[in-house]
Parts: C-alpha cells; structure tokens; sequence
C-alpha cells in the first residue's frame, strides 16, 4: 500500500513555463545586484565560496563569479550554489509580492486530499529546498507547505541517480514499495524504479507515450491508480 507520495515540481504540480519563462528570468534580472548588495552576508559568501570552488575563478573575483552564475542560468546547470542564490532572490521577490508559485489546480486539490487521507507527503526537485518551500508558501491558490511532511533537493544527490532515491528512502525510513514518486521525466521515473520506488509518469501535454509505466494527465488520475494499490 502506497504510505508515502513523493513529487516533482516542475511539469508535475507546476507548469515548465512558470519556471522558465518567470522564476528563471526574474533570478537572472535580479542576481547581480543581489550578490552585490548582500556579499558580506555568511549565507550569501557560504555559496559564493562553492561557486568559486566549481567554477575555477578566483574567489575574491566577484563579477567573476557573477558572470559565472549567469552563465550557469543560461546553460540550466543543477548546481546546488546557484540553486541557493537563486532561492535568495526569489524570497525576496516573493516577500515583496513581486512573485507568485504557479500550481495546477488538480494539484492543489489532491495535495490537500492526500494529506487529509494520512498520506505523506515530500518534494524532490532540482531547485533548492528554499525555492521548494516559496513556489509551495507563496501559491496563487495559497500556501501549501503545512501539506508537505519534508523538501529534498540535489543534496540528496541528482534526480537520474537510482542512489538519491535509495538515499531518500533512508531519510524516510520506509520500505520502497510503500512509495509512490511523480514526474515529468521518464529517466528519473527509471532511477526510482531501481530503487525500488512505485511510479507514475505525469504527462500533461502532448500525445502518451507507449509505455508500460503508469501514465496520467493529471492528479486526479493518479489518485486513481493509489486507489488500486
């Protein structure tokens, strides 16, 4: 029996073009001036110290480094140092009401459902666990966190690696079949599924793929399937 639902964000409760062509652009706007601004803060200088360690250029560079994170924004790199910057930004943006989390409906209702059935719920997803709770905090349909029972990011290890979901599960401490994992992407569906993870493939978009996977358009077909196991 599925115990536990573990989500993707992007394509799966929120719309690709939310984070594309909103948070992506307003980071990139934003960053520079951000960086400059708050560059003697510990949590600000804690990641410009990791972007100087990946990148190579001197730490004591600053438009260096800023170059370097734009860089990483426009080739879409999953660092974990631009990921926190970038949930720096957003905070702020979205504190300041600049920003809005994009979730579908059919999302935000089976969240609510799932929580009230005693299911448990967490996130896993590229962006950092600061960027998960402020898509999730500042919704247009209102904030979604008190849902959710924890946040995993690329700490845990990358979202294509069978080992971050096996990692994952011993931060829950459940047995694998007891998990039900929701995504877009069918290479992370695979690394979940060698780890021993349930899945269903959400494809909200487009012509279905042939597959033997469990497909849905949306939430409310997968609750149709937990209803089967």
């Amino acid at each position: 029996m599925i115990r536990v639902i573990l989500t993707d964000i992007e394509g799966t409760t929120s719309s690709i073009s939310f984070v594309h062509d909103v948070l992506f652009p307003f980071a990139t706007r934003h960053l520079p001036g951000f960086i400059r601004e708050h560059v003697d803060e510990p949590a600000v200088s804690e990641q410009l110290d990791e972007v100087a360690r990946v990148s190579g250029v001197d730490r004591s560079d600053l438009e260096g480094l800023i170059d370097a994170l734009s860089g990483w924004i426009r080739d879409d790199r999953k660092e974990t140092s631009l990921k926190a910057l970038q949930g720096m930004v957003w905070e702020q943006g979205y504190q300041e009401g600049e920003l809005k989390g994009h979730i579908y409906p059919d999302a935000a209702d089976y969240l609510q459902r799932w929580h009230d059935r005693g299911l448990r719920l967490f996130v896993y997803s590229s962006g950092s666990v600061k960027a998960q709770k402020l898509i999730f905090g500042f919704t247009t349909e209102g904030d979604f966190t008190p849902f959710f029972s924890g946040y995993f990011d690329t700490r845990i290890g990358g979202k294509k690696d069978a080992a971050s979901y096996r990692n994952i599960l011993g931060e829950l401490g459940v047995e694998a079949g007891t998990v039900l994992f929701l995504s877009d992407v069918e290479a992370e569906l695979e690394a979940a599924e060698s780890a021993g993870m349930k899945t269903a493939w959400l494809v909200r978009d487009g012509d279905l793929p042939e597959t033997a996977r469990h497909v849905a358009r949306n939430f409310a077909e997968v609750d149709t399937l937990l209803r089967k196991r």
